[in-house]
């Protein structure tokens, strides 16, 4: 399925909440009015897609078909996806470690992602980076890595370059609670507002680093307060709420392309897996209880599938046309990757150095 190119929304057609930047919890607002009915769809689709995904990763695993363990996005979905809807196609994003659903909410293709996770020559790396190490230039993902926190100075930078072609990009910077107490961190938030770079910073708080509490590993109970040493704004949103997120990063989104530099969104949300697909840490940092309560009552599709119907806008029929639109594709997808080919041990030489255009002809 061809994904409609992405737009990035426009300001004036968004409610910026409250006035004040500062920390601080911003409300959901149940309220669709504001959100055409199409993007609200798409969110959905958006959300499905890496849900489905990920799924389809759990099958892969237990069938012993992947080459290393997977790290899911499973119940983030809101967070990521309505962080990146609020960007267009040409804008820069970085993911991380927990790095499926990056790309895919960014309106990447599942198949060329799948093929990736099995090592294919078909996939986005041709096979070489894996699940941890995915990048598609063609929707602006910059890639993503298992370093924790090494996506930050790269957005930065990306910033800078933006700033110093003057293009109208910006680039959207995935990281989580734990990354936050990385030295790099406040090193690239005091550059990019020093020099006023057009750098969102979005901060996934599952409210665990691995198996450490972020209340137990961080000084303040948001991440959105450090905003105040730097003299930019920070906000706090409800990570499972897709259109609380969009709001939140449109109007970050608007701040930085019309120069007034960078923003930190704080999206309270919770991984419903394992840190990593099969380790078994569970038990020794959270009870079942916890994660029942989150997957049962705040999985972020069913909240949101729920807001749609109630909404009045779109109807059952449209959005079990939208899910099974979803299964056929990942269905596909892993059809894609399974009979794509292995990269020729040539393939390891390659791409280690810049190579001019048409060299390998």
């Amino acid at each position: 399925m061809e994904l409609a190119t992405q737009r990035a929304p426009d300001p004036a057609d968004i409610d910026p909440g409250p006035a004040d930047s500062g920390p601080g919890l911003v409300d959901p607002d149940p309220d669709l009015a504001d959100v055409d009915p199409d993007l609200a769809v798409e969110m959905l689709r958006r959300m499905l897609r890496i849900r489905r995904f990920e799924e389809a990763t759990i099958d892969l695993f237990h069938a012993g078909e992947l080459p290393a363990m997977v790290h899911l996005s499973i119940g983030q979905e809101a967070a990521i996806v309505g962080a990146c809807l609020a960007t267009g196609t040409d804008d820069y994003m970085t993911g991380n470690h927990r790095s499926h659903g990056h790309p895919i909410a960014k309106g990447a293709r599942l198949d060329r992602l799948m093929a990736e996770l099995l090592g294919r020559a078909g996939g986005v790396c041709r096979g070489k980076g894996g699940s941890m190490h995915l990048a598609d230039f063609s929707v602006g993902s910059l890639g993503e890595s298992g370093i924790v926190g090494s996506a930050i100075p790269v957005a930065t930078g990306a910033g800078l370059a933006a700033d110093v072609l003057g293009d109208g990009r910006i680039c959207l910077c995935f990281f989580g609670d734990g990354a936050a107490n990385e030295g790099v961190f406040h090193e690239s938030l005091n550059l990019a507002a020093v020099w006023k770079l057009p750098v969102v910073y979005l901060c996934e708080n599952n409210g665990y680093a691995v198996s450490v509490r972020a209340d137990d590993l961080t000084s303040v109970p948001d991440i959105a307060t450090r905003a105040v040493a730097y003299g930019i704004p920070g906000v706090v949103v409800d990570g499972q709420d897709v259109t609380a997120t969009y709001r939140a990063v449109a109007t970050a989104v608007a701040r930085a392309r019309a120069g007034d530099g960078p923003s930190i969104v704080e999206a309270k949300t919770y991984r419903f897996h394992e840190h990593a697909y099969g380790l078994k840490l569970r038990e020794a940092y959270r009870e079942d209880a916890e994660v029942g309560t989150w997957s049962a009552d705040r999985d972020p599709i069913s909240l949101f599938t729920a807001r749609l119907l109630a909404d009045g806008r779109t109807d059952p029929a449209r959005l079990d046309a939208v899910r099974a639109e979803v299964d056929t594709e990942v269905t596909e997808a892993v059809e894609f990757a399974r009979s794509s080919p292995y990269p020729e041990p040539a393939e390891a030489y390659r791409d280690l150095y810049h190579e001019p255009e048409g060299a390998h002809a």
